[in-house]
């Protein structure tokens, strides 16, 4: 390993090592210090007009240069945002921590997405270090709300519609099937997510005197919950495959071919047996069909020892993983529907909306996706095989709808990464290949420019 990408592996320490959780509220300075590193970073590597953005929640960071006459701009795009990092008693170092251990850098974000974001900002400082610009013009936009959902993003964006004009955009915050076979992803499912609270009586009373007369909100919720699947693991919601699209036999074939194994994805989930729909394999239910999860449920007593109680409230939190076609604002219509049509009478049941973001669908023929199967070629030395997802980046929905521009989605996570879970770690392998990967692509974008 190199110094310089010692160094490198160093500053991405420091990136990981700020507490960005944007769903806490106690870490929103912690968010707001991770913003200003951030423009600091680009500053010192040669962009301009490097501004920290407030928004009503957490900052955006905007950065460019634009002094390449003729060529093409290239909007970046990441967040410097994190998950929350419960259990905390499973990480095997501090969340915060970061540690190198076995080719992997360990902390929360180093996957998701600061790992992948630094990618593209360390291929920025070799172009202005070693030719002192970069071969395109450049657009830098990194936010800190991804992980709610992007609340503050769609407003600032279309407030700044020209500032951000660009030919194509980039987005690093998927994965790839591992160190040696790169990926294009061409989907993404969209997402909504809510907090659903059943209400009783006023108050928590004695379970002794009231048991069995009063109805607990706990059983209620718990009805709801289970009555949101069929025993062959379909929603039940009336109307919510509607718009559901059929994939043809050819892309379920190609996936079938490319995909992960069904095993494998097991394996990584750390779950003994497969769940959900029939009729389609695990890559299919993960990636192309639609999904809902119970994110959490609170309600009653939660301390050590018993607590004689029936309890005034229950509340969960629940999200939906959403296909083409189908609207995150038409899905909580059903729901809503849904939900009070069988919510027991003795209970009044609230539901809030948390975050909400359309499913996307990329073009595998425009030049930017050229651009990025040349860069993964010379930098990993594979063709890159191309990939659905199941995850959601609220931005790329956005930029296609306000900008009507390609939009190429270059991961450098793997599966085995832990987003969202203890131990997240990236790869330096990837870490270093990314970087390479980001310089080609450029490169590639000013020498077809230069050709056409």
């Amino acid at each position: 390993m190199s110094n310089k990408f010692r160094f490198f592996v160093s500053e991405l320490g420091a990136f990981v090592n700020f507490p960005s959780i944007s769903a806490q509220p106690q870490h929103r300075e912690d968010v707001k210090n991770c913003a200003i590193w951030l423009g600091r970073q680009l500053l010192k590597i040669g962009l301009e007009h490097v501004n920290v953005i407030p928004t009503r929640k957490h900052p955006l960071v905007y950065a460019d240069w634009l002094h390449a006459p003729g060529k093409p701009t290239l909007l970046i795009y990441g967040h410097y945002d994190v998950q929350p990092v419960d259990p905390l008693n499973e990480w095997i170092a501090p969340p915060f921590n970061p540690i190198v251990r076995e080719g992997f850098i360990y902390g929360r974000g180093a996957s998701d997405d600061k790992g992948q974001l630094f990618t593209h900002v360390k291929a920025l400082e070799y172009y202005f270090s070693i030719h002192r610009r970069p071969p395109i013009n450049i657009k830098c936009l990194f936010e800190g709300e991804e992980e709610i959902g992007s609340p503050g993003l769609e407003e600032w964006m279309s407030a700044n519609h020209l500032n951000l004009k660009a030919d194509g955009a980039v987005v690093s915050d998927m994965r790839i099937p591992s160190t040696e076979q790169p990926a294009i992803t061409y989907s993404l499912r969209g997402m909504l997510a809510m907090e659903i609270t059943a209400t009783g009586q006023k108050q928590d009373i004695h379970s002794g005197t009231f048991g069995g007369v009063v109805y607990n909100p706990i059983h209620g919720l718990c009805e709801i919950i289970a009555s949101l699947h069929d025993e062959d693991g379909r929603i039940s919601i009336p109307g919510f495959y509607d718009s559901v699209l059929d994939r043809s036999p050819k892309e379920r074939k190609y996936m079938k071919a490319v995909g992960q194994k069904d095993a494998d994805i097991l394996h990584d989930s750390g779950a003994a047996l497969p769940w959900g729909e029939k009729g389609f394999s695990v890559y299919e239910r993960s990636t192309i069909r639609p999904s809902l999860s119970v994110n959490g449920i609170k309600g009653g007593y939660q301390g050590d020892g018993p607590k004689a109680i029936v309890p005034s409230s229950a509340s969960a939190k629940i999200s939906f993983r959403l296909v083409p076609e189908q609207n995150p604002k038409h899905i909580e219509q059903l729901f809503r529907n849904h939900v009070h049509a069988i919510a027991p009478e003795q209970i009044q049941v609230s539901i809030k909306i948390l975050a909400g973001a359309k499913p996307v669908v990329v073009s595998l023929t425009n030049p930017f996706v050229q651009a990025a199967a040349y860069a993964y070629r010379q930098a990993f030395g594979q063709q890159p095989i191309f990939l659905a997802s199941g995850g959601t980046i609220p931005i790329v929905n956005l930029i296609q709808e306000q900008f009507n521009i390609p939009v190429v989605l270059m991961g450098f996570a793997l599966p085995t990464d832990n987003m969202h879970g203890p131990n997240e770690r990236f790869s330096l392998a990837n870490f270093y290949r990314g970087i390479l990967t980001s310089i080609y692509f450029m490169h590639d974008l000013a020498e077809a420019s230069s050709n056409s």
